[in-house]
């Protein structure tokens, strides 16, 4: 099968991601979840006329002057039941709801007080500042119009989306179901127990957890991560474990490339299964094979070393899952470049690197050396992936090139400018 080009591989992908079904979800449980539909306002934001501030409420039709004075009866508080005005003025506090005939609201401090009631109340006022119709109100709907769109589909809900629903006294809503997904670690050299002594033939096995972690970042259910040894046997023996608990994606890592013991590809072969794509021209992460298993889901099936899994991870995987939930595609960012660049042509490269913010107040990437993919500290220390397109040539410094946060879901990581 032929290797191509990263656009038509991430086409083939995200035509296989099918839409996944909404549930519905408390709010107190609905963080990191993405909206199903559009959610509509069920009542107004303000729910009525309130005062802005401490001070009193009174009725302008014409533009009050400085010097005017008022006299006032009552005093209205945050959580009062409504009531009509019974003077020209009323004392009111900041959140009370307007007493019914008046429509203004000054500042205490731009009054002088000039006489009280018996019981300590003020009881006649004088402006020292000017009052308009309206003045220092929060009109009833002029934050969220009653029934007007609250939230559009395909948000991931952050605090300050709970903040607006809870506001509008919304118990739950329609989310789109996680993604249900089953990691497969091959290769007889991984040790999964990291609890035990590592064995002198062996390797810690970094990519599962890796893949754990980044799939619940970006809002899916690790259903299974299973560490497998060099067989086909025990890799169709877990492929099929994980067809039946009906995950939606099959992700492994390992045995995909073109060596002897890469056994991946004439496995799924075997199985049935159509393979889409095997082969992509990345930098890193080339030997990627995509296929459908047969009445079952998609696989990715990912080279074994960390940044293949991490660019993999990044851009294939994170499209997938943003595609199932309705999320549509990312926005592109751009950087200025401080490190000349030499890219193989033909190749679409992902570069670790930091950023920082130059005097001039744009933004630069520098992309850090010892890009091999084997290396995971470097990873570790950068904060944004630089892209670089298979026609990019000599990217010289001072280039606007393109670049996208480390992990989906997360905004690209600015550190201070580097001495």
């Amino acid at each position: 099968m032929p290797m191509i080009e990263y656009t038509d591989a991430l086409q083939r992908v995200l035509a296989q991601a099918l839409r996944l079904p909404p549930e519905s979800c408390p709010l107190e449980q609905a963080l990191g979840r993405v909206t199903a539909a559009v959610i509509h306002s069920p009542l107004a934001l303000p729910t009525f006329d309130h005062a802005a501030m401490d001070g009193y409420a009174l009725q302008v039709r014409e533009p009050l002057a400085p010097g005017s004075e008022h006299a006032v009866h009552g005093s209205q508080a945050a959580g009062d039941r409504a009531c009509a005005a019974t003077g020209d003025a009323c004392e009111i506090m900041t959140g009370a709801r307007l007493p019914e005939g008046l429509n203004s609201v000054v500042a205490v401090e731009d009054t002088q007080l000039l006489a009280t009631h018996a019981d300590g109340t003020p009881a006649r006022i004088r402006l020292l500042q000017s009052l308009d119709a309206g003045q220092n109100v929060r009109h009833a709907g002029s934050d969220v119009a009653m029934g007007s769109e609250a939230l559009r589909p395909g948000i991931r809900i952050d605090a300050a989306h709970v903040m607006l629903l809870a506001a509008l006294g919304i118990g739950s809503i329609d989310v789109v179901r996680r993604p249900r997904v089953a990691i497969i670690c091959t290769g007889k050299e991984l040790q999964a127990d990291r609890s035990q002594p590592l064995l002198a033939e062996c390797i810690h096995n970094s990519n599962g957890p890796y893949l754990a972690a980044a799939l619940g970042e970006a809002g899916a259910h690790v259903h299974s991560c299973v560490t497998l040894d060099d067989t086909a046997v025990t890799y169709a023996d877990a492929l099929a474990r994980a067809v039946d608990t009906g995950v939606d994606l099959v992700l492994s890592t390992g045995a995909v490339s073109m060596g002897r013991h890469d056994f991946v590809p004439e496995a799924l072969r075997g199985l049935g299964a159509e393979l889409l794509f095997h082969g992509v021209a990345i930098r890193p992460g080339k030997p990627l094979l995509c296929a459908r298993l047969v009445h079952g889901p998609l696989l990715l099936a990912l080279p074994g070393t960390p940044m293949a899994v991490a660019a993999a991870m990044r851009f294939f995987v994170a499209p997938v899952l943003r595609t199932m939930a309705g999320q549509g595609t990312e926005p592109v960012l751009h950087a200025v470049l401080d490190t000349s660049q030499h890219p193989k042509p033909g190749l679409r490269h992902f570069l670790r690197a930091t950023l920082h913010l130059a005097d001039d107040g744009r933004l630069h990437t520098r992309v850090l050396p010892q890009q091999q993919p084997f290396r995971i500290y470097p990873y570790a220390e950068s904060g944004a992936w630089v892209v670089l397109p298979e026609n990019a040539g000599v990217c010289n410094e001072g280039s606007i090139v393109e670049i996208a946060s480390l992990m989906h879901g997360e905004s690209p990581r600015i550190d201070r400018a580097p001495p």
